[in-house]
This record gives C-alpha cells, structure tokens and sequence, in this order.
C-alpha cells in the first residue's frame, strides 16, 4: 500500500492503550528487515531517518527504499523526518514526500522553539503532514544529536501553552531518556510524564528508547506514550549480524552474504519492541 501518515495510526494508538514503534533505518536491508517485521506481526509502523543520516545518501534516497518497500507491504507504513534540524530540512523532507515531519527547536530557546515549530506547521498542514516537536532536552549523543549530559525535564504547564501555540500534532518529551548507549540503567521521571498526559491531549512521543527496559517502556505507554523511538539499538543489531558472518569467514566478499544477517538480527530485534508496544495485530 501507499506511504500513510502518523495522524490516524497515533490517534488510534491513543485511543487502543498502545504505541507504535518508529525505528531509525540506515539502509535497505534495515528498512526491509522493519517491513518484514510488521508484516509477520500485522503491526503499522514508522521507518525514519535522522538529518545524519540523509547527509550520508540524500532524503531522496531513503524515500525512494521505504516508498518501494511500503508498495509491496500490506501493512500500514510512515516514513518520519526525525529530529530535524531545520526549516529548510523539514521542507526538503515534504517536498520529497516523507508523510511525517519532526522539527527539533529543543536546543533553542522556548519562543524560539515555537516559532520555528509553528512555521513548520503552518507548512505541512496544508498538505495533511503531521507536525512532531520536541519539548526539554532529550539527553545523550548520537550522530549530530547531542543533549548533553542531561537535558532539561519537559515542564507540563509549558507543554500546554507549546502545543497551543504551535498546533503540533505530536510532542516528544523529556522525562529522563537519553540518545545513544546507556552507561547505567535510566531512570524515568513517569510522574511527570503523568502530568503532561493530565494538560496535553496530543499524542506524546517517548525518544531515546534503546537501552530503556521494556517494563519501563510498557509503563510510559500506559501513562500515554503513543510513538517509541528506538535507533542505537537496531544499528548494534545490524553490525552484530555483519560481523558474525565476518567472523566465522572471514574471506567472504559478496556484501549479500553478511547484510543478509544484519537483516535479520534487526527483524528480531523490532518484532520484540512491536510486542513491547502493544501494536501487533493492530494493523
């Protein structure tokens, strides 16, 4: 089927008690691998991609792999701009048909954040693409992604005048996550998460996923998390896959042969985060 957007999947999400897994892809056999998991699973789901990676090979590039992987899938797909950086990148992501825009102001100042969140929304709208933002300051690094060693916690009554003022149809907030690998187990502020859900009817979005324990990811769901990011976790997955095969022959030359692998160590590893999230059998 064709590229659908995340307003009615995340609305239904909201509404079931569930999530929808939105998993980072890096190239084909990843966005195959997440298919192929949602298709066994019968679950929707988000492919996305970070402002990182489109510099490595163009938003043309990785909407050009989902769309094709999307046409042959009898699943519902999205293909979301994560984290991005800019006006401009968000435009160059419609323009090229991504049917799910993030705009990342978090790092800016509060009205900055909104103005640039608003401008953005004022964009997709028109053309029915939903808008995500980002609240606080979702700690950790990855790629060009950096919150520091710990970002600020999202504050419920400015999540209420944000999302009022910007008309976001989504909003990722900060309640303790991190990007990149975990040095302990993190600990998660769900009280707040709590309250936002209490003032914020929007669906809330749950970034820095890979490392958090899955009961903890359950309990975020049940207080109102609707979308799970997870990206680190699926590049250890791939990389693990390649260098199995590598290692057991070294001499192997055909990228075929070990991509196969890291395909599936990253189908494996979404099928378990899809159960986590409540979406199998919801598609």
């Amino acid at each position: 089927m064709a590229l659908v957007t995340t307003k009615q999947l995340m609305l239904d999400a909201q509404k079931g008690g569930y999530a929808i897994g939105a998993f980072n892809v890096e190239n084909m056999e990843m966005v195959q691998a997440v298919v192929a998991a949602a298709e066994e699973l019968r679950s929707p789901v988000i492919m996305q991609t970070t402002p990182s990676t489109v510099k490595y090979a163009d938003l043309s590039y990785f909407y050009a792999n989902v769309k094709a992987a999307a046409e042959l899938a009898n699943v519902p797909v999205v293909l979301h701009l994560d984290h991005g950086n800019s006006f401009e990148l968000a435009m160059r992501a419609l323009r090229t048909g991504y049917t799910s825009i993030m705009i990342d102001g978090s790092h800016d100042s509060f009205e900055q954040n909104i103005a640039v969140t608003k401008a953005v929304v004022d964009a997709c709208h028109p053309s029915q693409v939903p808008v995500e933002a980002e609240l606080g300051k979702v700690g950790g690094k990855e790629d060009d992604l950096d919150g520091g060693e710990g970002g600020g916690y999202t504050v419920p009554s400015e999540a209420v005048e944000f999302v009022n003022a910007t008309g976001i149809d989504s909003l990722a907030v900060a309640i303790g996550t991190a990007h990149g690998v975990y040095k302990g187990t993190p600990k998660l502020d769900v009280e707040r998460l709590s309250e936002i859900r209490e003032v914020v009817s929007i669906p809330l979005v749950l970034h820095g996923t890979s490392g958090v324990p899955d009961e903890a990811v359950r309990e975020c769901i049940r207080r109102g998390i609707c979308k799970v990011n997870y990206a680190t976790d699926l590049r250890i997955a791939f990389s693990d896959g390649v260098k199995e095969v590598l290692n057991e022959n070294p001499d192997t030359i055909d990228p075929k042969k070990y991509n196969a692998c890291g395909r599936d160590k990253v189908k494996e590893y979404v099928m378990g985060k899809m159960e986590v999230c409540g979406s199998v059998g919801k598609a």
